[in-house]
């Protein structure tokens, strides 16, 4: 039997972390890992994901650190893991999922990344919108 991944305070680098953590899904999805994970699909998870998501929301309302931090792990696992269904599926990894969050907050955020200039939050929102519906209509255009 293997050890145990080292507590995340031990770790210098949160890539080492989130490749265990990857490791450890596959694991869990593999041979000779666990029959209830090994079963799961999209479909099947839904509901744990919105589950996790709620209790997150809830533990925002108070500051309980530690309570937090359990909730925002519960939450990145469900998230890795319908990464990975998606993964074995050969539908996309989890490195295109972010990179294209990456390139989606870039692009959002011209005001940080680019020369556009905003003088207000609501400057900013309406920005932000803009941008999303230019987002929403090249979509719409390469699905016709």
């Amino acid at each position: 039997m293997s050890t145990p991944p080292p507590p995340l305070a031990d770790r210098q680098r949160p890539e080492e972390a989130l490749l265990q953590l990857t490791a450890l899904i596959s694991r869990l999805r593999g041979p000779q890992g666990c029959p209830w994970d090994r079963k799961q699909t999209p479909e099947s998870f839904k509901h744990y994901l919105l589950e996790e998501a709620h209790e997150l929301h809830e533990s925002l309302g108070g500051n309980d650190h530690r309570h937090i931090r359990e909730e925002l792990g519960d939450l990145l696992f469900q998230v890795l893991f319908i990464a990975e269904l998606y993964r074995e599926q050969g539908a996309f990894t989890l490195s295109e999922v972010i990179n294209d969050i990456i390139a989606k907050m870039v692009r959002r955020h011209p005001h940080v990344f680019g020369d556009k200039q905003v003088n207000s939050e609501e400057e900013l929102r309406r920005q932000w919108e803009a941008i999303k519906e230019g987002e929403k209509k090249d979509k719409d255009t390469m699905a016709s």
